[in-house]
């Protein structure tokens, strides 16, 4: 059976929601509602979850929800300009030489985005298998917007112009299909890690859309947002 590694990524500084890895929403840190779906996945055996995080308090925390580490992020990888793919990999690294494992796949549930569900993993990960070329597979959303259509970009000349202008194109339903990365997951064939990319667009990367609501919190509003749906049992899937 094919090992599996979960990577959780909590870094401590946050500019936009100050300590928001651990903001509680209806009772629960948001941290909580990742830890979860991670232990839910990980009964079907052959599953390690591990937690990269820059910060006592969230080691803390995690730890308190189930989650416990001896590892600890180093600070070239804990600053906001730092890259999570690294900070994925390095994780994977420690885990492989800690555990005396190497994984076949890892899959990383992002915090500020916890409206996911096992079903969503499940389908993206068989997708992933199905194609032996694929490198890498991630949540996506079908975008509001449209570079085709209703999106446009300033020129030097102070004019704008259609992002991606390819004709007359007349309306939203006859663009081609765009989406939103909303950032809920990724999961990462061993091959991607060897050939050492660096973002998680390449040229063999597939997409898997959410049929549900998803989106990253970033804002303050998003939290009141994410409890309400919450509370008022207003999201059509359980998390």
């Amino acid at each position: 059976m094919e090992n599996i590694l979960i990577t959780i990524c909590a870094r401590g500084g946050s500019k936009g929601v100050p300590g928001k890895n651990i903001k509680p929403i209806n009772g629960l840190p948001l941290i909580g509602y990742t830890i979860v779906t991670a232990n839910k996945f990980a009964e079907r055996g052959n599953v390690d979850i591990a937690l990269s995080t820059d910060s006592e308090e969230i080691i803390e925390v995690a730890s308190e929800l189930g989650l416990k580490t001896s590892y600890k992020r180093p600070e070239q990888l804990a600053t906001s300009s730092a890259g999570k793919i690294a900070a994925i990999n390095a994780l994977k690294q420690f885990e492989e030489t800690s555990r005396r494992k190497k994984y076949d796949y890892v899959i990383d549930l992002d915090v500020t985005a916890p409206l996911r569900t096992i079903g969503d993993l499940d389908k993206a990960l068989a997708l992933l298998k199905l194609d032996k070329d694929a490198y890498n597979i991630f949540s996506v959303s079908r975008a509001n917007r449209n570079p085709y259509f209703n999106m446009v970009e300033l020129q030097e000349s102070g004019y704008v112009k259609v992002c991606k202008d390819v004709g007359n194109i007349l309306s939203r339903q006859a663009s081609p299909i765009v989406y939103d990365m909303n950032a809920s997951f990724y999961i990462f064939r061993k091959s991607y890690f060897d050939r050492e990319f660096e973002i998680s667009t390449t040229e063999k990367s597939l997409a898997f859309e959410m049929d549900h609501i998803c989106f990253d919190i970033d804002h303050p509003l998003d939290f009141i947002i994410m409890e309400f749906l919450i509370t008022q049992k207003l999201l059509d899937f359980e998390l």
